[in-house]
């Protein structure tokens, strides 16, 4: 048996790991890489096996670092089923679909103002009638449940506490007369997330692949978000700024209204208008009220309870043309304006930066994390004073805010408490994390479970387990 990362190796975006079992070849996610534009757009658009021979796809969750180039998988030759949780299967259809029209859009936009400066246009990635014609893919699965993969291999999904629907693998293979097993962590979450459940522990396994995002950092207590977003909007709605919030449409905006609805209820804020400016959120809220056999206690108590809506109260207005959005630029403060994407990579949040980032009055509040290379990223650094949107340069004027403890991925404790439970470890594979927070992350394992082997593999690097 063997496992190769053809993604998310020494990185945080494109997860996409193989396992070879026999003749038999399965795919744990197929995301998209994001970073860098012109070195993403050459990784995204291939692959290093061919895609015709790849039997299914076991899918973790929509956010699209693991499912964004199902649709490049499909149109290279990828016949196969698609197995992910019932959450999962509506999310990635929503999610799949809006990644078709942006990549539409930025290949648009970059073929009439950018080709002579940055690449030539092959056309978009995938549009989004490729992407729709993936939904038939897709076969949903409870969690809990053992469904058969290919045969000699059965998986069953554990709920990772991550986002609505998200899952780890567990993954029971027969192989040379004996059955072993081997799990995937996928995106950990943490304890006492707003919404979703708690992650579970992995059973026993002998291998597991391990995301590593935050191997070696602490986030700072979940209870302390919602107070520290309380504190942003007070002080810049006292000055007449905007708070412009770069989120994910998938969990991430929904966490942040959800917090802003606590807020408003209790009057720790004013009452200033929040616009939720993605059309790709309204969606995923829709799906978010589908599958309320995600939810976690508190949601029923503070408000299914009672027939109140979570994400929807008087001060927020979810825009959907691009009027709409246009139209917030001239609009004055003070405001909530929360776009996509979260690393702001894409979408209608790089455009509201541009129109804001220069003015003192406003903040920038980064709620996710920002992989390396991304306008993310360089926005919350503190030591670089100038970004780049569009093409062009701005000062960073307004007030940047990183508040982590919204993160959904595990932090350094969560990690470590993870892997100490899981028996009859012998092998464990680090993926989906920098360098300098997987390699700290390895030696702590190494140094308290004796005789696990820890391995970090470069892209592409084989495994045989």
């Amino acid at each position: 048996m063997k496992i190769i990362a053809h993604g998310a190796a020494r990185e945080v975006t494109g997860t996409c790991h193989e396992i070879q079992v026999g003749k038999h070849r399965i795919l744990l996610d197929c995301g998209l890489f994001q970073g860098a534009r012109r070195e993403s757009a050459q990784k995204n658009a291939t692959f290093a096996f061919d895609p015709s021979t790849i039997d299914a796809v076991i899918l973790s969750h929509a956010h699209m670092d693991h499912v964004g180039r199902i649709p490049v998988l499909c149109k290279k030759g990828f016949k196969g089923p698609v197995y992910c949780t019932y959450a999962t299967a509506d999310l990635a259809d929503v999610m799949l679909q809006d990644g078709g029209y942006i990549q539409e859009k930025d290949e648009e936009y970059f073929c009439k103002h950018l080709k002579d400066v940055m690449m030539e246009c092959d056309g978009p990635l995938y549009t989004q009638e490729e992407a729709a014609k993936c939904k038939g893919t897709f076969v949903g699965r409870n969690y809990h449940e053992w469904f058969d993969v290919v045969p000699g291999v059965k998986a069953q999904f554990l709920d990772a506490g991550h986002i609505i629907g998200a899952a780890m693998v567990l993954l029971e293979i027969e192989e040379g007369g004996r059955m072993r097993r081997v799990g995937f962590s996928a995106d950990l979450g943490r304890n006492m997330l707003p919404i979703i459940r708690n992650p579970e522990a992995m059973p026993s396994v002998e291998a597991l692949v391990c995301e590593s995002t935050y191997g070696n950092r602490l986030h700072e207590d979940v209870a302390t978000a919602k107070n520290a977003l309380r504190d942003i909007v007070v002080k810049t709605a006292e000055r007449g700024g905007k708070i412009v919030i770069p989120a994910f449409s998938l969990e991430r905006t929904q966490e942040i209204v959800y917090d802003l609805h606590l807020l408003w209820d209790a009057k720790e804020i004013p009452a200033i208008p929040i616009f939720i400016d993605s059309p790709l959120a309204t969606k995923v809220t829709d799906v978010f009220m589908k599958h309320p056999e995600c939810y976690d206690r508190e949601i029923y108590d503070k408000f299914l309870a009672r027939a109140h809506n979570p994400f929807h109260f008087s001060l927020v207005t979810y825009t959907e043309s691009a009027e709409d959005s246009k139209a917030l630029n001239g609009k004055p403060g003070p405001m909530v304006i929360m776009a996509g994407s979260g690393m702001c990579e894409a979408g209608r949040i790089r455009h509201h930066l541009r129109n804001t980032i220069e003015e003192t009055r406003n903040s920038i509040v980064a709620v996710g994390y920002m992989a390396e290379q991304t306008l993310g990223r360089r926005i919350i650094e503190k030591d670089i004073t100038e970004v780049k949107i569009f093409n062009e340069m701005y000062r960073k004027r307004a007030e940047t805010h990183y508040i982590n403890a919204y993160s959904g991925h595990a932090d350094k404790n969560d990690l470590d408490a993870y892997i100490s439970k899981v028996e009859g470890l012998k092998k464990l594979i680090l993926v989906h994390g920098e360098l300098k927070q997987m390699e700290p992350f390895a030696e702590r394992v190494r140094s308290v479970k004796k005789g696990i082997e820890v391995l970090t593999p470069k892209r592409e690097e084989e495994i045989i387990v």
